[in-house]
């Protein structure tokens, strides 16, 4: 079957999934700079998946694909330093690291 949109990609949906949560986790949090940043983050790994999809290129696709990975490095590591900073505690964190690593 193919893909037609990119609303049925398994990495789109969890991505979504993803911003979500950390939406959610974050949203008490008054370090705005931070919070700002990790939400920006996460938005981003979605929506390069859906531009790249869009490009109609298999090469812009995989090109976008690399910077959705990158973004989501980037969530990785904002999410084990605010651990660090004690705003989320081992459990959130393990959750949203597993939550990035699929």
């Amino acid at each position: 079957m193919k893909i037609q949109k990119f609303e049925d990609l398994i990495a789109w949906q969890k991505a979504q999934k993803l911003t979500l949560q950390i939406y959610k986790t974050y949203a008490t949090l008054k370090d705005w700079g931070f919070k700002d940043q990790i939400q920006r983050a996460s938005v981003s790994v979605s929506n390069n998946i859906a531009e790249g999809f869009g490009r109609n290129s298999l090469l812009e696709y995989i090109r976008f694909l690399y910077i959705a990975h990158a973004s989501c490095n980037e969530v990785k590591s904002m999410v084990y330093l605010s651990f660090g900073l004690d705003y989320i505690s081992e459990e959130i964190q393990k959750e949203l690291i597993e939550m990035c690593n699929e």
